[in-house]
């Protein structure tokens, strides 16, 4: 098989117990075997230490760093990234997993496409690891597209740090996600998305207030605080463009749902 290089894999954990092991697992699973696993807590109260302690014992590619209090995903991932010594920065959270051939595959398709910034299409599964939906992913996103709504499942994405060097997510509470992506298509012009689904984001139901108050709050911050957009423009923005784009993905979501 081809050494493509060192990929650092970027994992936050908060009281995962109960899905770290399946993370991990996936991960040790890889076709492609040269990669680093950094794994940042967040301030776990629950057994997450004790379970990631244990497969560090017997993987010296696990490596587990600790923040001192709780400070959101993004504080975490990029903890990891700053002791991240690959080339390829990749991201995979704590309750999702990936397929086995996901970096073997990602990696040669990175290379095809001399892609800066890649990912994939992906399934999602329930709380039971229950696949329920297949999210089929663009080809391709330029600037213009990013902007419109988040394409990106964070579970499935790669950058080139010999194109990008290390490039750090804006340490908001959510969407930090898109907004790295963001930064980078700023730089790069465009990412490019393998089709096959090679990942497999759990989807934890939260509540339905909750998600209307996340999605107005969180990604209108993405407008103004990220993009130095007005905060007319953003609510523009997110009214007339995010919206409609991020409900129609929705849409087509629930319309591959499995029988």
């Amino acid at each position: 098989m081809q050494d493509f290089g060192l990929v650092s894999i970027i994992t936050a954990t908060y009281n995962s117990s109960k899905f770290v092991v399946e993370t991990i697992e996936s991960i040790l699973a890889q076709t492609y075997t040269h990669w680093e696993l950094l794994i940042t807590d967040d301030g776990s109260t629950d057994d997450t230490l004790a379970i990631v302690e244990a497969y560090m014992a017997k993987d010296a590619r696990i490596k587990l760093f600790r923040l001192a209090s709780n400070s959101g995903a993004g504080v975490a991932r990029n903890h990891s990234i700053s002791h991240a010594q690959g080339r390829f920065i990749a991201f995979c959270d704590s309750d999702d997993c990936w397929l086995p051939e996901k970096l073997e595959k990602q990696l040669a398709f990175m290379l095809e496409k001399d892609a800066a910034l890649s990912y994939t299409s992906y399934y999602e599964q329930d709380e039971q690891s229950r696949r329920q939906a297949k999210v089929i992913c663009k080809p391709t996103i330029d600037y213009w597209a990013i902007r419109a709504d988040d394409g990106i499942g964070c579970l499935t994405a790669i950058y080139d740090t010999e194109k990008l060097g290390k490039v750090y997510m804006p340490e908001m509470r959510k969407r930090q996600d898109w907004a790295l992506w963001i930064l980078i298509i700023q730089r790069c012009g465009i990412a490019y998305g393998l089709q096959e689904p090679l990942a497999l984001y759990r989807d934890l139901r939260r509540s339905l207030s909750s998600n209307r108050f996340s999605l107005v709050k969180y990604n209108v911050a993405v407008y103004t605080d990220i993009l130095h957009y007005s905060t007319l423009k953003a609510y523009l923005w997110f009214a007339f463009i995010f919206m409609p784009t991020y409900l129609c993905k929705k849409l087509r979501i629930r319309l591959t749902k499995f029988v």
